[in-house]
């Protein structure tokens, strides 16, 4: 199969191009596009072997539901079971980069929701997403578009070179804004719950809904994790990561650097732009203003897969403190540092 990709200017949306992504769609075709998240690999979310499909492309495990992404509020009622007043007072934030997991209604394919009895619905605020999605007119179940375990694509290049020769259609939008995946919290049961963390933080949940809470495993490394997803390796790098948290991690980093250089291992770092000029003899990208937790976020996923194309061997980065926005970018480092994380 030769795959193609298709640039949209956001500011001048090629309707053709749209139309050719939905068809494709509704034939039961499997088609990447961007999201303000990270790219999705999407498919008619009410086509069960389409859905299928998803997971043999992606290599995914048939146990991690997929969310599916509408274009309106009037699509929900049809996916789900109920809408609770807990999910209203939610909608405010839709379109966003928020999924909320109902009860789901019959007419959700197994594939969906991996035979459980609730579905994850998001309503994304990216124009090119919600074109498709309006044009093809059905949900479309769209989990990031890269292989399994591999970091989230956050540009058409990577989807490319993850998938290319996989699927029909690449929708190149450019850079997703966000650049790590939405937060997930369940409504399913009494107490609203975040099972995976992403910009929308619990700190800002709560002024929604006080009574929301963090999945237990997201605090404690013993426990199984409610979302399915959550217990498989994630965000990895082809290069060992160990990830460094404080105030002298940027020193620590350094004496490591060129420790582990000395050894003759090819050494990658990702640091912050008041550190980037200690490190001129090494492999770096930065993250940005350590101030700006957005930027950070932003620049994550696609930061660890230059260094992949960079050759390292070990990637040694500075992460941040656990809370607010930092929480979210924390989820993502351990899992693509496999919990090699150290606070100092």
């Amino acid at each position: 199969m030769q795959t193609e990709v298709l640039r949209v200017d956001r500011n001048n949306i090629d309707q053709k191009i749209i139309k050719k992504a939905a068809d494709l769609l509704k034939k039961g075709e499997l088609v990447a596009f961007p999201t303000e998240t990270v790219y999705g690999l999407g498919a008619s979310g009410l086509n069960d072997e389409s859905c299928k499909n998803i997971f043999k492309t992606k290599n995914r495990p048939i146990d991690n539901p997929l969310i599916l992404h509408i274009s309106n509020i009037d699509m929900l009622y049809n996916l789900v079971e109920e809408v609770s007043e807990d999910a209203k007072k939610l909608f405010g934030l839709w379109p966003g980069p928020l999924t909320i997991i109902f009860k789901k209604s019959k007419l959700i394919p197994t594939t969906v929701t991996a035979g459980g009895d609730t579905v994850a619905i998001r309503f994304p605020v990216d124009e090119i997403a919600r074109n498709i999605i309006e044009e093809a007119k059905i949900p479309i179940a769209a989990p990031s578009a890269n292989i399994s375990g591999r970091p989230s694509p956050t540009n058409a290049s990577d989807c490319f070179f993850d998938l290319d020769g996989k699927i029909p259609l690449i929708v190149d939008g450019g850079e997703s804004r966000i650049g790590i995946e939405s937060t997930v919290i369940d409504l399913s049961e009494d107490i609203p719950t975040i099972l995976r963390p992403g910009f929308y933080t619990l700190e800002m949940l709560r002024e929604i809904l006080p009574q929301v809470r963090l999945d237990d495993a997201l605090v404690d490394d013993n426990v199984v994790p409610k979302s399915p997803g959550q217990k498989y390796k994630h965000y990895a790098p082809k290069a060992r990561m160990q990830v460094y948290v404080g105030d002298r991690a940027a020193d620590f980093i350094y004496k490591k650097a060129r420790s582990y250089r000395s050894q003759g291992i090819r050494v990658g770092v990702l640091i912050f732009d008041d550190d980037m000029e200690r490190f001129d003899d090494f492999y770096k990208i930065s993250f940005g203003d350590r101030n700006d937790l957005r930027q950070m976020s932003h620049k994550l996923f696609a930061a660890l897969r230059q260094m992949d194309k960079m050759g390292v061997d070990l990637i040694l980065a500075e992460g941040v403190m656990d809370n607010n926005l930092g929480k979210s970018i924390m989820n993502r480092m351990k899992k693509s540092a496999a919990g090699n994380i150290e606070y100092l």
